[in-house]
């Protein structure tokens, strides 16, 4: 486990360094250790280093995770990160600090529905197919733009910003990242509460840096902390 410490000291060297080339200030970046069909003896070699925000992708393993007898005492700050399906709103509400996936107006719909059950209220991101890629999950640019207003409206949910996967390649990602950041952009001119849109989660272990420059709050890492699933 003594591993997945020196990962996670490098992954903030990274991050610190990737800042200060940018001129940004590192405390606004948050890494998002990405623990999905990690053990919870992991997770917690990961929280003993000073990791405390896990991001999942499975609903039920999930679920089975946060209950779990060796990390339901931690202060651990839960993100689903996954595609999160209308069916799957239930189990994950109230239990996570942030959903990274939301694709659809009826998923978003069916979140405010449940936060309006349970009396609170569901932070959220929207996820952006910025690579245009048939393969993947999210709104396409023109999409997001012409449905922003039905997710403002809607009750006991706060829309946080956008989400992105980006292409393998290096020069597309970059390019991706930059797309993403314009479109919060443009949801800010138009948001009646813009300052509640701060987050851009995008950047994985093969492309964080390039995300931190190009405006990153929230970077995914996974395999360059806990090593290959």
């Amino acid at each position: 486990m003594d591993a997945i410490a020196d990962n996670l000291a490098d992954i903030r060297q990274r991050i610190d360094a990737a800042c200060l080339k940018t001129g940004r200030n590192p405390e606004t970046v948050r890494l998002v250790a990405v623990s999905k069909t990690k053990p919870a003896e992991m997770i917690r070699a990961a929280f003993d280093a000073g990791q405390t925000d896990f991001g999942e992708s499975y609903v039920q393993e999930f679920v089975e995770k946060q209950a779990d007898p060796l990390l339901v005492q931690l202060p651990l700050q839960w993100h689903f990160i996954g595609h999160l399906q209308s069916n799957k709103v239930h189990s994950v509400i109230g239990k996570v600090s942030l959903i990274h996936g939301i694709d659809r107006i009826s998923t978003a719909e069916k979140l405010s529905r449940r936060a309006q059950q349970h009396g609170i209220n569901a932070s959220y991101l929207i996820e952006v197919n910025t690579s245009g890629e048939s393969t993947k999950y999210g709104l396409k640019p023109e999409e997001l733009l012409a449905e922003a207003d039905l997710f403002f409206r809607l009750p006991n949910t706060t829309l946080r910003g956008l989400m992105t996967i980006a292409s393998p390649d290096p020069a597309l990602a970059r390019h991706e990242f930059r797309l993403l950041r314009e479109l919060l952009d443009k949801l800010r001119k138009i948001a009646p509460e813009p300052a509640r849109l701060s987050e851009l989660s995008m950047g994985m272990s093969q492309d964080f840096e390039e995300a931190i420059a190009e405006g990153a709050t929230l970077i995914r890492i996974g395999t360059a902390i806990f090593g290959w699933r």
